[in-house]
Parts: structure tokens; sequence; C-alpha cells
């Protein structure tokens, strides 16, 4: 079953692995969710991920990370912010740190998804696709 916003279903899947204590997800892949999984790789939200080949279409396998003896999710809060049938762009004097830093946009720019602190140091707007602290 195709869905009409593939982000938001990604962002789902890790909000539900997450709250079911789970180690691992799987998500249909893509090159753009592909992306967002690496920049949450490399801020630390999540352990790791892999492309498993596949036909007819390729699966993202994302390592889910926990803190703690009692496995307290990584990823406190996790949200789409613009939508299909409501697009949110900001240029980059519009950005704003989130959370006074504590968490971070990602932003589909014309040089490709970035955290919302690497749109500002190169003075580059575009959609904001998702929140996440």
């Amino acid at each position: 079953m195709a869905t009409t916003d593939p982000i938001a279903d990604l962002l789902t899947r890790i909000r539900n692995g997450m709250h079911a204590r789970k180690d691992t997800c799987e998500i249909p892949a893509s090159k753009t969710k592909e992306q967002i999984v690496k920049i949450l790789k490399e801020t630390g939200y999540i352990n790791g991920y892999v492309r498993q080949e596949e036909k007819p279409q390729d699966r993202l396998i994302v390592q889910l990370k926990y803190t703690g003896k009692l496995r307290k999710p990584a990823i406190n809060k996790i949200k789409r912010v613009s939508k299909p049938g409501c697009r949110v762009y900001r240029g980059y004097d519009e950005i704003k740190p989130l959370l006074d830093g504590y968490g971070f946009a990602i932003i589909s720019t014309s040089k490709g998804l970035m955290k919302d602190v690497d749109a500002m140091k190169q003075k580059i707007g575009g959609e904001v696709l998702c929140e996440v602290w």
C-alpha cells in the first residue's frame, strides 16, 4: 500500500518502534528517507541503519537507541512540520535554534537535506521537513 506522505510514515514507524521498545524497525527505502536516517545517526539519536536490497523495494533497517537501565528512548519527540497539504518554507534568516539548541530541524535545501544549524551557516533556506528533540 502506497502512503501519501512517506516521510510521515518514516517518522511514525520510528516513533512507534521506540514506544514499543523495539531494537529495530523496518522502513521502505528511498533516497530521502535514507538521508533523514543518516542525519539521525550523525546526531546520535539512533544507533545506525542498514539498507537491505530486495525486490520490489529496498528496506531500511533502523537500529533504535535507548539510554539507561529503563531503556528510555533517545528521541523524546519527532514530528513532521511541512506536510503535503501545507508546506512550510523558511529562509536562512528565519531559521531559529530549536529548544535553545537541544533539538534540531531537518531542512530540504537546494544542496540536499541538512540540519537547521548547517543551513544557517551556509545561508540556505528551504522546506522544514521535521523537528527532533
